[in-house]
């Protein structure tokens, strides 16, 4: 494990928390009855699906761009993202009237590139991986003397990912699990240090799709590795850690207490769930706690509480999913 100054405070959240307020949304914690009879515990969704641009990342965002002072703000601001955090970034950017570019790989669904720029961002297409994008977002950098707005392994963003937790803890105290959504781990690691800095018993387990799932593989090598981002139902979990990671790789190996991967066949049935019985349009990264339980992977014994990360699903690809049990495995 990475030196202890690594870790975000909860002290650090609490301010990101006052932070943010006005910015981001208070999300719901809603029951499932249906969940909660099958794992035969109570069951709560934080729907983050219904944040302002549709997945958590808001939170994050928002704090590390307030956090800049104006002199940074005005060279311009630049990222790279699998499409959340690029929708998030820009939002914010509007409303603090900076300008600002989104870098992102040709694997990006196309209704998150559209999003981006509906706010008016100006957008690049790199490559097909996260990392390719990366690689823009240094020139640019280097080139422009932009500021980069991190997409997971930062400071300020993992603090405003945790104010997430610190909703959860407030609403439920009563709560014994929490499923995250695992990719670079800014959520999980902000969430994590959240829950554990107020009810330190509470468990928190990542989850992750089967296919390309950086953090988990990089906790089971013991140290950040490379690995190929493919396609996946989960797209927003994909992309690298970064083989310089600072935060979240030792964050999520010091605070999480299990990693559980997903098939797409049961991240399907996580989206098909989520529409036929919650009622609510979740993307594959928001799915993959329900998922857990459907597929019996993860067995609560009290309150449990699943994030449900992002509703930002293209509408083709949900209503195909929500008609069918075929599809969702990819070859």
């Amino acid at each position: 494990m990475r030196a202890m100054k690594a870790m975000v405070t909860l002290a650090e959240i609490e301010a990101a928390q006052r932070r943010i307020a006005g910015y981001a949304i208070r999300t719901p914690l809603q029951p499932s009855p249906v969940l909660s009879r099958h794992v035969s515990a109570p069951v709560y969704l934080k729907l983050e699906s219904r944040q302002t641009t549709g997945s958590f990342k808001l939170r994050g965002a928002t704090n590390a761009i307030l956090a800049l002072d104006q002199e940074a703000r005005s060279r311009g601001l630049v990222t790279a993202s699998t499409g959340n955090h690029g929708r998030a970034v820009a939002h914010a950017a509007k409303a603090l009237g900076a300008r600002v570019t989104i870098c992102l790989s040709a694997l990006v669904p196309r209704n998150k590139v559209e999003a981006i720029r509906n706010l008016g961002a100006d957008v690049r297409i790199v490559g097909r991986s996260q990392d390719d994008a990366m690689d823009e977002v240094e020139r640019l950098v280097r080139a422009e003397g932009m500021c980069f707005v991190p997409p997971f392994d930062d400071a300020d963003i993992i603090a405003g990912q945790g104010t997430l937790g610190l909703e959860v803890i407030h609403d439920l105290p009563q709560a014994t699990m929490v499923l995250v959504p695992l990719s670079g781990g800014g959520l999980a690691a902000g969430v994590a240090a959240a829950i554990k800095g107020r009810c330190p018993t509470v468990k928190v387990i990542g989850l992750s799709m089967e296919r390309g799932a950086a953090m988990a593989a990089s906790l089971v090598a013991g140290a950040p590795i490379e690995v190929q981002e493919v396609e996946t139902l989960a797209d927003s979990l994909g992309g690298g850690i970064g083989l310089g990671n600072r935060h979240t790789f030792s964050m999520c190996k010091e605070l999480l207490d299990d990693v559980i991967l997903l098939s797409e066949t049961e991240i399907a049935a996580g989206i098909r769930h989520a529409a036929t019985i919650e009622g609510e349009v979740i993307e594959g990264a928001g799915a993959v706690g329900i998922a857990a339980l459907l597929a019996g992977k993860i067995r609560p014994g009290g309150p449990t509480v699943v994030i449900v990360s992002g509703g930002n699903i293209d509408p083709a690809a949900h209503r195909q999913i929500v008609e069918t049990t075929e599809v969702g495995v990819m070859p």
